[in-house]
């Protein structure tokens, strides 16, 4: 062993630059940041959606229109879906619970049954909401729509 083949012990050094440790370290000076200007002051932080002082796209674009905060989103659900629940499942009772096992609806949805299809099971239903048209074709098949 000689001094020419000496190594520093593995995981001894760290390649990473050491920005602001005088000049001599190569990175002194204005610690890479270049000259002037916020991004070279320490605590800045870029506004989402800032354009560098030219006008952000959300306020170049017209606004129109109105979106309601208070809505309520319903999931659909159809009768044909719910005919074929009860053939491939035999179930006699129909709830959100039971769509939500079995990936028909998310535990979050609120579930309207609609009335497209043909049901011809006697099925109780529960759901948030009903079409006139799916009440009618549930009572006519000699099953109840029941509102939650």
């Amino acid at each position: 062993m000689g001094l020419h083949n000496l190594k520093p012990a593995e995981g001894s050094t760290k390649s990473r630059k050491r920005i602001g440790r005088g000049e001599g370290s190569g990175h002194g000076g204005t610690s890479t940041r270049g000259h002037k200007g916020a991004k070279s002051r320490s605590g800045y932080k870029k506004k989402v959606g800032f354009e560098g002082g030219q006008m952000p796209l959300q306020r170049r674009v017209p606004k129109f229109g109105f979106k309601n905060p208070f809505r309520v989103e319903y999931h659909g659900i159809n009768l044909d879906t719910l005919q074929k629940l009860a053939d491939e499942k035999k179930v006699k009772e129909v709830t959100p619970e039971l769509l939500v096992e079995n990936g028909l609806a998310k535990k979050s949805d609120r579930v309207k049954i609609l009335g497209r299809g043909e049901l011809k099971a006697k099925l109780d239903v529960k759901a948030h909401g009903f079409s006139k048209t799916a009440v009618s074709a549930i009572e006519a098949a000699g099953g109840t729509a029941t509102s939650l």
